[in-house]
């Protein structure tokens, strides 16, 4: 068993073998974990929240699903989950979001740098699996960020299907109700 403890608004990366579990755990609950993989054999495939939406034709992931890349392979399956409530529309929080919302981006601490630091990389954007985060779905059309409904101690459970670098960020907004208005560390173990 190997763990990792990120701390809050930070990230990790996290390299795992086909078939290993990778268990994120909420330490304190309603922390949002953005949650992001690169195949291991080839860096132009990645985790793909788009292509998992069209291929399972559904906006929730569930125990038993799978988590796709963008060249339409699988990468993780759902072994548990604790909570069932989970983000595929978002992209990481940037400096650009915060002066966008919040008017203070200069020095904010962001899963975007976050994810490409721990990775060693440098991606415009990412749209990760945000892990635990609530997005209500308005019949308007609207969309509202909630608070997660994750308790202390929830967690979730997937199986890598290939070899991964996880890149992995406890997200850094405090300003909304996306982590319960406070940011917390979590912590994931690869068994």
């Amino acid at each position: 068993m190997n763990e990792h403890l990120i701390n809050p608004c930070s990230g990790v990366r996290i390299d795992v073998k086909k078939g290993q579990t990778i268990t994120v755990i909420d330490l304190e609950g309603g922390q949002v974990v953005d949650f992001f993989a690169v195949s291991a054999e080839n860096a132009g495939e990645f985790v793909s929240p788009g292509v998992t939406i069209d291929v399972n034709e559904s906006l929730r992931l569930d125990a038993g699903g799978l988590i796709y890349s963008n060249l339409y392979r699988p990468m993780f399956e759902i072994v548990c989950d604790d909570v069932g409530e989970h983000d595929l529309l978002h992209p990481c929080c940037r400096r650009e979001m915060y002066d966008f919302f919040y008017k203070n981006g200069e020095g904010h601490p962001n899963c975007l740098d976050n994810i490409n630091s721990a990775l060693g990389a440098r991606r415009e954007e990412i749209t990760p699996v945000n892990l635990f985060m609530q997005t209500k779905l308005h019949p308007s059309g609207k969309i509202s960020v909630e608070e997660p409904k994750s308790k202390a101690g929830d967690r979730i459970v997937l199986r890598a299907l290939m070899d991964v670098t996880l890149g992995a960020a406890a997200c850094s907004v405090s300003e909304s109700r996306c982590n319960s208005g406070r940011c917390t560390a979590v912590l994931i173990r690869i068994d």
